[in-house]
Order: structure tokens, then sequence, then C-alpha cells
């Protein structure tokens, strides 16, 4: 796998040359929506599949894929486009493999508004998928905010683990700290909050839960243990698995790296996996400042190392860029989210070329937007091509379990077939 970074005067067509691959193949494997219109500094993925096969007549996709003794739904994988066709065509182009260095599981994080084709397409790269849809209250309740049956039918289809993300916040990412120290505390709550959460699993046939841990301190970390504990040891008396998503807050400004130092060597005798990621549930609050620094993961892993096994370690990488306005106020500056496609389509608009920070090995531009008189300036963070492979190579080097993805619900083609490309995705085959 090559990531290539566009240069002034070039173009698909000199790129596809360049490496002796064709333009469709680029434009297609990318998910290019203005290939005649590339910017400055984006980043162009080329891969170089191992076995390529030619559609004859009377092909179909099972019967291919016993004839190369793969999986259909490694077919899927390689070929992305095939979520959206019913029918193979003579001459179609199957890439059958790729040349792997190693596995990992992926776990994607989801919230209700993802379509039914983004789903479906997304769904052969995940090894669990964590479905964001209840709302813990102060007495042990669950709020549920949408039916989401066949959500989880579909998910097992593909072989996918579905996951109860389980958290205090409401799905606009509202905050109630009270509600937090009040189940903390509060033994019968959380007795009631395992009754709530065993019925829905059962009655919904989701595999286990994510719990998500947002405000972990030193001063409330004994009592998040404790009911941690005492909700996951019921779990697996069940047979459920139980996964802890855990912020932590890390914060790049310049060279220095900021997060809570914190004893998680507890927490992770707990849950069969803990998730690590940095996340913002919308507006993103803090100051201007790279999305998913992979110098500040690589320093939080070094801290935690050797306090968890790292085989229950998966890291997160948020695919949500923010557009910040300048100067940054907090409070009063307006901060928007934005997706890897829309950070490209605004500097293609701006004409303005995309920078790159080698120490969090993630992409910014800067520019100045314009109503009438007033100008204002902007600066935007957001990963791309060289942010993933950084992350996917923490996760090989470091041994971990995998990568958690915030969140699926637009579909990153570059980041798939970054992951697909060089590992192994894992799946369990017999969760139906």
């Amino acid at each position: 796998m090559i990531i290539h970074v566009v240069k002034p005067g070039e173009t698909i067509q000199s790129i596809a040359k360049f490496y002796g691959v064709s333009e469709n193949d680029l434009i297609q494997n990318n998910g290019l929506d203005f290939p005649e219109n590339l910017v400055v500094g984006q980043c162009i993925v080329i891969t170089y599949p191992e076995i390529i096969y030619t559609v004859k007549e009377g092909d179909s996709l099972y019967g291919i894929a016993n004839s190369f003794n793969v999986s259909v739904m490694q077919l899927l994988q390689n070929n992305p486009y095939l979520a959206d066709r019913k029918y193979l065509y003579p001459g179609d182009k199957l890439v059958i493999s790729f040349k792997k260095k190693g596995s990992l599981t992926t776990h994607g994080i989801v919230i209700p508004f993802v379509t039914d084709a983004t789903l479906k397409r997304t769904l052969p790269y995940l090894t669990y998928i964590s479905v964001i849809n209840y709302t813990v209250t102060d007495q042990g309740d669950l709020i549920s905010y949408y039916d989401d049956t066949e959500f989880i039918k579909t998910a097992k289809n593909y072989n996918v683990i579905p996951l109860m993300f389980i958290t205090t916040l409401t799905l606009q990412g509202k905050d109630n700290i009270e509600t937090v120290y009040k189940l903390l505390l509060n033994e019968e709550s959380q007795d009631r909050l395992i009754e709530n959460i065993l019925t829905t699993l059962k009655n919904k046939g989701y595999y286990g839960i994510n719990f998500s841990f947002e405000l972990v301190n030193p001063e409330n970390l004994p009592y998040i243990e404790n009911a941690c504990k005492k909700i996951v040891n019921a779990l697996k008396n069940e047979g459920y698995l139980a996964f802890a998503t855990i912020n932590a807050h890390i914060i790049q400004t310049g060279k220095d790296i900021d997060f809570l130092k914190i004893d998680y060597s507890h927490m992770g005798e707990v849950p069969d996996s803990l998730i690590f990621t940095s996340y913002e549930w919308a507006i993103n609050p803090n100051p201007p400042s790279p999305i998913s620094s992979v110098y500040g993961m690589e320093t939080f892993l070094n801290y935690i190392k050797g306090s968890i096994p790292s085989t229950k370690i998966s890291i997160g990488l948020a695919t949500i860029g923010y557009n910040w306005e300048l100067p940054y106020r907090a409070g009063i500056s307006r901060v928007y989210s934005l997706t890897y496609d829309s950070a490209v389509a605004l500097a293609r608009n701006e004409n303005i070329a995309i920078q790159f920070d080698e120490i969090s090995q993630t992409p910014f531009f800067l520019y100045t937007s314009k109503d009438g008189q007033l100008q204002t300036e902007h600066i935007v963070w957001f990963i791309d091509a060289r942010s993933i492979s950084a992350l996917l190579n923490l996760v090989f080097d470091y041994s971990l379990y995998g990568i958690s993805v915030w969140n699926i619900t637009v579909f990153n083609a570059q980041l798939w077939l970054i992951i697909n490309s060089q590992y192994d995705i894992i799946k369990f085959n017999n969760i139906l």
C-alpha cells in the first residue's frame, strides 16, 4: 500500500500513470467525488491486490468464492462497490485477495441515523458494532430512543457482534454529572440497571454491552471500578460480553501532551476489552487541536503499558473533524463538525492547500470566510489516510487487540481500504 500526497499540477491521470494503476481503480477505491479537481495535500491510497479475477458469463459471487477458496465476506471486503449491486456483470474486476501483514479486530460505533446503504457497506469490515441507543438514569432505568431490532439482525447477518452502547449521556451528548454519581453510589440502582440490561440483551439479541465512561478521574475511579465489576460479573455469569470505552481526554498542544494520569490496572481486570479513545458527541468544546493525535495516543499507550494486557486494549479513531472560528474564545467561538469528504471539499472550494502536522500525523488548513464586509478566520483539523495508517501501526507495534472507529455513520472509503488491504479483519463466524 502506498499513500500519495497530491502535489501542485498533478491529476488523477498522472498519478494513475505514475503508479501503473487504472484511473477508475483510484477513483473507486478512494471514493473520490471530484477526481478531476484534486486538492493539493489530499491523499490518494494506492493498493496492489494479490489476485484479481475478471467475471465471466454465468459467474456468481458464491461460485467465485468457492473457486478461490475464500469467503463471500472476503469478496465483499475487497470489493465494497458490491454492496450497491444486485448482480455481477461479465468484465467486472474482482479483487480476490491482498497480501496481509497481520490481523486485528475492528469495532464501530454507530448512531441511529446511519443509512441502510452505509451500514451494509461497512458491516463486512467490522468485528463488533456498538449501537448508541440507551441512556442510563440515576434510578438504573434504561431510556431507549428507537427500535433497533432490525439493526441487530442485519449486523448478525454479516457476522458482526452487536453490543449495547450504554451511557449516561443523551443521543445529543448532553451530560448529567449528578446522574453519574447517584448511580455509582446507589447499590439498589445498580441492581436495577443490571436487571434492565439483562432483560434488554435477551429480548433484543445483543451479545453484550459496551459501557461508556466519559468522566473518569482519580476521585471517582474506585466507585467506577466497583460498579463496573459488579455489572460485568453479572453479565459474564449469563454468558455475555462486556466492553468498556473510556474517554482518555488526550489533548495535544504543540509538542505537549496532556491527559489525566490514572491507574487503569484494576479496570483492565474486569471487562473483556478496554477501548481508549477521545471523542466528542457533537460540537467540540476544546480549543483548536489535532484530531486523533498519533503522538498523543502513543504517549498514552506508553503510560498504561504493563498495567493492562495489550491484547485487551483497542484504540479509538475519530473520523469526525472540526472547523474552529478564530480567534478561539471558549463558549463564544463557533465550532462545526465535518466529515473527511466535507473537509476536502471545503479546502477545494476555498482553493486552499491541505497542510500536515508531522507530530500528530493529522492534516489541517486555514482559510478566511466572508459575510459581506465581515471576515472570519478558520482552522480545520481532521484525519486522512496518513493518520489512519499511523494509528494502525500503533496497533501492530504495541500488539493491541484492535481499533475502534467513532463513528461509522458516514462511509470512509480510504479508512477501510487501508485496514482491509493490510490486515485480516477477525470475524466470529458462529454467532448466528
